[in-house]
């Protein structure tokens, strides 16, 4: 798996540093608040366990199964709501945890579905936001890291369903494509 990597853009050791900055301003963010985080998955599932550890605040955890991606490199740019059920977030604080801002469409899409559920806020949390121009306009609150407009994969992140457990981020090789 490791062979098929062109090139590692950020290693395990720099995200788990970064983790603990985030947690830190989460925790502040949060602090006596009654709080839901709802990651989404399968991308976030890795960045949510390895975060959630490092915030000492009570919460409830939840995930919700969205997909605007469908196999491919790039979004589809639908949204997919696999799940029947949203968690319960009627007058509670939301932080929404993704794994990669990109288009922005997901992250745009949820936050308008758990606002109408009665969230009483909703605050975004990404591994990665790329640097790129995007038709909807929107910012993470908290952001691990920034990178340019490239396909990547490993730290939840997938290709085909493939790759999320590699403890770094990287490129592709061509020929894994």
């Amino acid at each position: 798996m490791h062979n098929h990597i062109e090139k590692v853009l950020i290693d395990e050791a720099v995200i788990q540093k970064r983790l603990d900055v985030l947690a830190e301003r989460v925790t502040e963010e949060f602090e006596g608040k009654s709080i839901v985080v709802v990651a989404l998955l399968k991308g976030a599932i890795l960045f949510m366990s390895d975060l959630l550890r490092r915030i000492p605040l009570t919460m409830e955890i939840e995930c919700l199964n969205v997909s605007s991606y469908h196999g491919g490199t790039e979004s589809s740019g639908e949204v997919s709501f696999l799940d029947r059920k949203l968690p319960d977030v009627s007058g509670k604080s939301v932080l929404l945890l993704d794994d990669i801002l990109d288009t922005g469409r997901t992250l745009d899409a949820v936050i308008k579905k758990l606002s109408e559920h009665g969230a009483s806020e909703v605050k975004t949390c990404v591994l990665l936001t790329k640097d790129i121009e995007r038709d909807i306009v929107l910012k993470a609150d908290f952001t691990g890291f920034v990178i340019g407009d490239e396909f990547v994969v490993g730290y939840g992140l997938d290709y085909q369903g493939k790759y999320r457990n590699l403890p770094y981020v990287g490129i592709l090789k061509e020929s894994a494509i």
